[in-house]
């Protein structure tokens, strides 16, 4: 077997042009696959930056609230009662919204402001520039230095704006996990100051962030939440729930889905027309071994590792030129969405691998139909 196996590994690449042909074709998909799924991957982390972000173990919010970015104001006896429920190590309040700041060229910008518990400033990012003690200076704001950054004219500690005719100082620069998806710089100040600053209705709490004493405890915290008609979700569950959201309740993850679905048909059709007509200029070759004594399932085991090996060698030069090409974009731009991750990495290698088996099926049976007479026809 392993004569047969060094046998066809020869017969592949000795055909360079159709070796080539098959390399480039494979390639092609894997890389339009992968950018597809790392796009979409990348926009759900995006969806679910503040919840990355801020890191709470436990939210606390209203039943009707669908993603991250979509909070609905709570009343303030719901944070009293997350903080007297059994199981609960501490609790803070936490708000996001949404405004325009006036910059100092006159131009206006939309912006995310968080408002972070005053006492304990809970869920403050990483500081590149100043010091977090500083938010609680009049006015005090800190920024976000993410691929929006920019849009706030590259803003540096000192820099004065106006929101809802409030003025504002940046006293800090911070760095996240991960920027926003649509676009807004964000900037963090104290949960007071938010509720200064931006108008509200009734309720303003967006999420109760909450600190559980075990893991144990998480269970009962939302037997106790859902009791008072509020939903209590851990970090991952929040993010599946965004993500769930965009996926099947806008267009995005249907089209991104589609998307990948056509580059899987266009990597099939390409790759296993290019193998099969490769089968066919090497069919004489199959009818000599045959003739030669070679059995069907020598020469099947042929066929899947010329696939196979074609197809990972495809794989490897697919995933190193995609993850090249999001390096390079995001070198260029900072808000570029695209992630690789093991998941779309292993989807990938799937989807590959079914391009091989399917490609390889035609060429097996074209290979168990021809007759050792074959090779002896003029």
């Amino acid at each position: 077997m392993k004569g047969i196996l060094k046998l066809a590994y020869k017969l592949l690449v000795n055909d360079k042009s159709k070796f080539t042909a098959l390399l480039v074709g494979i390639t092609f998909a894997v890389v339009l696959m992968l950018q597809v799924m790392s796009t979409f991957i990348g926009m759900m982390k995006r969806a679910s930056a503040t919840v990355y972000n801020i890191a709470a173990p436990m939210w606390i919010m209203d039943p009707a609230v669908e993603s991250a970015g979509s909070s609905i104001g709570m009343p303030d006896y719901v944070l009293d009662a997350a903080r007297s429920m059994p199981g609960v190590s501490y609790a803070v309040p936490v708000y996001q919204g949404n405004t325009l700041a006036k910059l100092a060229d006159g131009t206006y910008q939309p912006i995310t402001i968080i408002g972070l518990d005053d006492t304990s400033l809970y869920g403050r990012p990483k500081l590149l520039e100043g010091n977090i003690e500083d938010l609680y200076g009049e006015n005090a704001f800190v920024v976000v230095k993410d691929g929006d950054y920019p849009k706030l004219e590259n803003p540096h500690v000192g820099t004065e704006f106006q929101v809802n005719d409030h003025r504002g100082v940046i006293v800090g620069i911070a760095d996240v996990a991960s920027g926003g998806l649509f676009g807004t710089p964000t900037l963090y100040t104290t949960y007071s100051r938010a509720l200064q600053y931006l108008p509200n209705l009734r309720f303003t709490i967006s999420y109760v962030l909450v600190q559980p004493k075990s893991a144990a405890d998480i269970p009962r915290i939302k037997d106790q939440v859902k009791s008072m008609g509020y939903v209590a979700l851990t970090k991952d569950e929040f993010v599946d729930r965004t993500s769930s959201f965009y996926m099947w309740q806008t267009g995005l993850g249907i089209n991104i889905m589609m998307m990948a679905v056509m580059t899987f048909i266009v990597g099939l059709s390409i790759s296993g027309q290019t193998f099969y007509t490769f089968v066919l200029e090497n069919i004489d070759k199959f009818a000599a071994l045959k003739a030669m004594g070679a059995n069907n399932r020598e020469l099947v085991m042929m066929i899947l590792s010329q696939a196979g090996f074609t197809a990972l060698i495809g794989y490897g030069l697919g995933v190193g030129l995609c993850s090249f090409m999001i390096t390079m974009a995001k070198m260029r731009l900072p808000s570029f969405a695209s992630q690789i991750a093991y998941t779309n990495l292993g989807l990938g290698l799937v989807m590959v691998l079914l391009i091989a088996a399917v490609s390889s099926y035609f060429g097996v049976r074209r290979v168990l139909k021809i007759e050792p007479s074959e090779v002896f026809r003029g």
